[in-house]
């Protein structure tokens, strides 16, 4: 019985000891489970900070990519390999500015240019005019200076309030088709108005001018309209079209212009109005591409340049109008007399 009683009281003892002892380790265990958890919040933070950190760096790195792109985008020729390739990065600019010049001559192709309108010209009158060879898109007036510096051109076309010297006007009509735009230049030579003949003309730049059926005029004067120079040529031949130069700003010519007949025998006589008097001036008349030389003033006149004269000629008459008086003998050249041997003092009375 009491060995019984020792191994219950030792197994009790043992099993105490094992709870303390099993305590005490639970402590340490949720200690260090503490310890981990603390740390993991830590270094969770230091990750989210470095990570905020590396997608900084590859934002940067990412501008500096397009920063590059665009540099190349914007240079003004292709960039070629050494192969010969088109470089990517400039070849697409490259074809969408091909497009749009492309886009843009088609454009002019439907486009008509109407010049010498009068400043009251509507759209209305000019569609009224053309709608019959075919569609239009749009009308636009060209050449407007507004009486006041601060109005636009726009604002100035709609609510006409031009300079007071602007008397005409120019229009672009842009058509759907490109021949019906053709079609309208029957209108050319038409008056719009009394005074007033129309310039009908494709605003494409592949046009090119007739300069054997044309003539330039110089010297005009600057309030001349194209209803005088048409009448004043008119009796040489049939005329196509008056173009007078004008300012952009004032709408004043600028004293020169052109002329375009129907055939080459109009200008052959429009040449021989060279000199005459236009609104009291004395106008050129020339054909195009020939230079202007200045007329000289007399039939001797020499060619030579400015401040050179001929110098024989002004010596030759100083020679015959001049005084001529007595010629002098030059001086013969003076010699130096010979000097008298010295004779020395004990010698000189001494003879032989």
């Amino acid at each position: 019985k009491e060995n019984k009683k020792r191994k219950s009281t030792e197994n009790a003892e043992k099993a105490s000891e094992e709870q303390s002892s099993s305590v005490v380790q639970e402590a340490p265990v949720k200690a260090k489970k503490a310890r981990k958890k603390e740390l993991s919040e830590a270094e969770k933070e230091v990750a989210k900070r470095e990570s905020a950190l590396e997608q900084a760096d590859e934002e940067e790195k990412q501008k500096l990519v397009q920063n590059k792109v665009k540099q190349k985008q914007s240079a003004p020729h292709a960039g070629t390999k050494s192969g010969g390739g088109v470089n990517p990065a400039t070849g697409t600019a490259v074809k969408q500015q091909k497009a749009n010049k492309e886009d843009d001559e088609t454009v002019n192709r439907r486009t008509v240019f109407v010049g010498n309108l009068p400043v009251t010209c509507t759209s209305q009158e000019l569609k009224s005019l053309f709608k019959a060879y075919g569609q239009i898109k749009s009308i636009r007036f060209r050449s407007l200076v507004p009486a006041e510096d601060t109005l636009s051109k726009k604002l100035a076309g709609i609510k006409r309030k031009v300079h007071p010297n602007l008397k005409v006007i120019n229009a672009y009509i842009v058509f759907k088709e490109e021949c019906d735009a053709i079609k309208a230049l029957k209108e050319n030579g038409t008056e719009i108005a009394s005074g007033f003949h129309i310039r009908v003309d494709i605003a494409s730049k592949a046009t090119s001018h007739d300069n054997k059926r044309s003539v330039f005029l110089g010297n005009l004067s600057y309030d001349i309209s194209d209803a005088a120079v048409r009448e004043h040529f008119s009796v040489c031949g049939g005329v196509v079209a008056v173009r007078i130069v004008r300012d952009k700003k004032t709408g004043l010519g600028k004293g020169f212009g052109y002329i375009l007949f129907e055939n080459t025998d109009a200008v052959h006589l429009a040449l021989k109005l060279n000199d005459s008097v236009l609104l009291g001036r004395k106008i050129r008349v020339k054909r195009c591409g020939e230079k202007w030389k200045a007329p000289q003033k007399g039939p001797n006149r020499s060619h030579g340049p400015k401040g050179r004269t001929d110098t024989t000629s002004k010596n030759r008459k100083s020679s015959q109008d001049s005084f001529v008086g007595e010629k002098v003998n030059p001086l013969k050249k003076r010699t130096k007399p010979k000097r008298l041997k010295t004779v020395p003092r004990g010698k000189a009375g001494k003879t032989k």
